[in-house]
């Protein structure tokens, strides 16, 4: 399933993605007088009600469906999820962008952290600063944690998946590089732009093999793929719960390949009424635009 947050007038609520329509769980819930969370928070952190909401799909005929579908043109996207208990989020993590910085290849994941204040959805605005000269993009494969887990061994690492999305680790260079640590360049408010939904593991079962495309005003920028990827998202979740508990809601980055603009020459750094695009096979499209203020 694809799992979406959005608003509908002054209502929010969650569902199940489709091309052209989304699907209320909540409506599906009370049409068949079953209970879901009220927020997608809890329908993340809760495996019972997971099951039940694939039972409901499964059942519900084409007019119990539409009955609880609206179309996509009449609904307003929000990010999946707004307040994740941590947003972690790896460097370095592609062969082909540590070439183009001119890295060592890391011997463990290189880890940084993101506030929630930084998150935005998709066909929001990126605000930049007018004080920062360096604004990048990182189209990136991020990971939503559905379980509690700590010291998990790789075997049983994808277990704590609940799905994937799309995050665009936006970044100040100009702040990231001042000092010695990268978080002042990379928690700008709205740089963590995430969606358009959340796929589930089920639907995706193999996330070592999927397309990663970043267009700056239709300018194809980074044409990657995660089987790129230094660690593999069970290896990452294997190293970052050696270190701290991951709880449900939980998201990681997961890194960005090559083509990010401070490598090219000169760099093509993000400005006012830029469009950014970032596309992953199998999850959708994360569409954005920077303004200046």
């Amino acid at each position: 399933m694809k799992i979406a947050r959005y608003q509908l007038e002054d209502k929010e609520c969650y569902g199940i993605m489709e091309p052209a329509r989304l699907i209320s769980l909540l409506s599906l819930a009370k049409r068949f007088k079953t209970h879901l969370p009220n927020k997608i928070d809890a329908f993340i952190a809760d495996e019972n009600a997971q099951k039940t909401a694939e039972t409901l799909f499964k059942k519900a005929n084409k007019n119990e469906l539409d009955a609880a579908a609206t179309p996509l043109s009449e609904a307003r996207l929000l990010a999946p999820l707004v307040s994740p208990p941590k947003i972690l989020c790896l460097g370095l993590n592609y062969r082909t962008h540590v070439a183009e910085t001119k890295a060592i290849l890391p011997e463990e994941p290189v880890i940084f952290m993101k506030p929630h204040t930084a998150i935005t959805g998709s066909n929001q605005k990126i605000i930049k600063r007018p004080f920062v000269k360096e604004l990048d993009y990182e189209g990136e494969l991020a990971v939503v944690i559905g379980k509690k887990a700590k010291d998990i061994p790789i075997s049983e690492a994808l277990n704590c998946v609940f799905g994937y999305t799309i995050l665009n680790d936006v970044s100040a260079r100009d702040f990231q590089f001042k000092g010695s640590q990268w978080t002042p360049g990379k928690s700008f408010d709205t740089f963590a732009p995430i969606g358009p939904c959340i796929v589930t593991k089920e639907e995706m079962p193999d996330a070592g093999n999927l397309a990663v495309r970043t267009w700056v005003n239709g300018e194809l920028r980074q044409d990657g793929n995660t089987r790129d990827m230094i660690f593999g998202v069970a290896q990452i979740i294997y190293h970052l719960s050696r270190v701290m508990t991951l709880e449900p809601c939980d998201i990681i980055a997961t890194g960005t390949p090559s083509g990010v603009a401070m490598a090219m020459k000169p760099p093509k750094w993000l400005k006012h009424s830029d469009a950014i695009r970032i596309e992953i096979e199998g999850i959708g499209v994360l569409e954005n635009q920077v303004e200046e203020r």
